[in-house]
C-alpha cells in the first residue's frame, strides 16, 4: 500500500490514512473479506475492517462481527519461546516439574495441615513417578556417562544431541537389553562422530568412558544395522592435521602433506584405506622428503605411527603405497 496525499480532503482523513499505512507497513495482518460477512443483529451486508482496533465491525448497527484478527510480525528478532529450550542431552528434554518444599502458596499464604499432607502426599509421588521406570533410569546413567565424554573430548553440543537421539533409539526398539550401557553410549556418539565427519575413533572414545572398545564396536554394528544409519566416510583429510600435532611437525611440512594427500585420494590405490592410516602416512613421505632436501630433522617411523596411533606395520604398507603414487 502506498500512502498519497489527496487534495481537497480534511487534516484528519490524511491523518488517517497516514496511520493506516504505517500500521500495514509495521505488521502483515490476517484476516478474510469483510465484505461478504453478515452482521448477526440487523442481518445485512454491512460491515467493514477496522485497522485500528483489528476488528469486523457492521456499519448499521456498530455490532463487532470478529474480534482482533492474526498479526503476524515480520520482525525475526521477535521470538515465542520463554526459558531453556529443549534439549535430547537431558533426561526430561528440558522440561522438568518442579515442587518447590517450602509450604506457602501462591500469595504467601502459609497452608494449614491437612494441605501440607496433600502436598507432601504429591511432593512423593512426584518423586518416584520419575524414577520407577526402568527405562528413565537407564536413560538418566546413559545421559550422565555422555556428559563424562563431552567433556573429556571436547565434543560439540550437536553432536551429543545426536547421540542421545540414537540412544533413545535403540532404547525405545530394545537393543540395549542385555548389553552394556557404556559401549552402547560409546556406539551411539561414534555414530554420530562418524556421520558428522569429525575425526573421533572408536578407541579414542571408549578409553575416555572407560569401556571395551571391541564390544563398543559390536555395539555400533548393531545400532548401525537395526537404525539403518548410513554415515559417510570420513576424509584422511580430517586427520592430518591431528596427527601433525602430535607428532610435533612445521608448518611447511604439513601444507606439504596436505598437497601429496590430494594427490594420493585421486588415485584407485587410496579406495577402502583407512584413513588415519592414509594421512600418518602421506605425513611420515612428507617429512622424508623435507628431510631430504636438508629442511626438516630426522623423524623416526615409530614416532609417526605413535603420534598416528597406528602400527609400524601398517604405516610401512601404506607408506609404500604413498610412494608408489608419487613416484608416477
Amino acid at each position: 500500500m502506498q500512502y498519497r496525499k489527496r487534495k481537497n480532503k480534511p487534516l484528519l482523513y490524511q491523518y488517517y490514512l497516514q496511520k493506516e499505512y504505517q500500521l500495514d507497513n509495521k505488521k502483515t495482518r490476517v484476516h478474510t473479506d469483510s465484505s461478504t460477512q453478515l452482521c448477526s443483529s440487523c442481518k445485512l451486508n454491512s460491515a467493514f475492517y477496522d485497522v485500528s482496533t483489528g476488528e469486523t465491525v457492521c456499519s448499521n448497527c456498530g455490532t463487532v462481527i470478529s474480534e482482533r484478527d492474526e498479526v503476524v510480525d515480520k520482525d525475526p528478532k521477535t521470538t515465542n519461546q520463554i526459558g531453556m529450550p529443549t534439549s535430547l542431552a537431558f533426561p526430561d528434554k528440558g522440561l522438568p516439574t518442579i515442587i518447590t518444599n517450602s509450604n506457602t502458596d501462591a500469595s504467601g499464604t502459609l497452608l494449614n495441615q491437612d494441605q501440607i499432607t496433600s502436598v507432601n502426599r504429591i511432593r512423593h509421588f512426584d518423586k518416584t513417578s520419575v524414577n520407577n521406570r526402568t527405562e528413565i533410569r537407564n536413560l538418566r546413567n546413559a545421559l550422565v556417562i555422555m556428559a563424562i565424554i563431552k567433556d573429556k573430548l571436547a565434543l560439540t553440543d550437536p553432536l551429543m544431541e545426536r547421540s542421545a537421539y540414537y540412544y533413545r533409539k535403540a532404547l525405545e526398539k530394545k537393543l540395549i537389553k542385555g548389553r552394556s550401557i557404556r559401549e552402547v553410549v560409546v556406539a551411539s556418539i561414534y555414530a554420530s562422530c562418524k556421520e558428522l565427519d569429525v575425526p573421533r575413533t572408536l578407541q579414542e572414545i571408549a578409553l575416555a568412558a572407560n569401556a571395551d572398545y571391541i564390544f563398543a564396536g559390536k555395539c555400533y554394528r548393531i545400532i548401525a544395522s537395526k537404525l539403518e544409519i548410513r554415515p559417510s566416510i570420513v576424509d584422511a583429510s580430517a586427520y592430518i592435521s591431528k596427527i601433525a600435532d602430535n607428532a610435533n611437525v612445521n608448518q611447511k611440512t604439513y601444507k606439504r602433506a596436505v598437497e601429496m594427500l590430494d594427490e594420493v585420494k585421486k588415485d584407485s590405490i587410496s579406495y577402502g584405506k583407512d584413513p588415519k592410516a592414509l594421512a600418518t602416512a602421506v605425513l611420515y613421505r612428507a617429512c622424508k622428503s623435507e628431510e631430504n632436501e636438508g629442511d626438516h630433522h630426522k623423524i623416526t617411523l615409530g614416532r609417526i605411527a605413535k603420534a598416528g596411533d597406528i602400527s609400524i606395520v601398517t604405516l610401512r604398507k601404506r607408506a609404500s603405497d604413498v610412494r608408489k603414487v608419487l613416484q608416477r
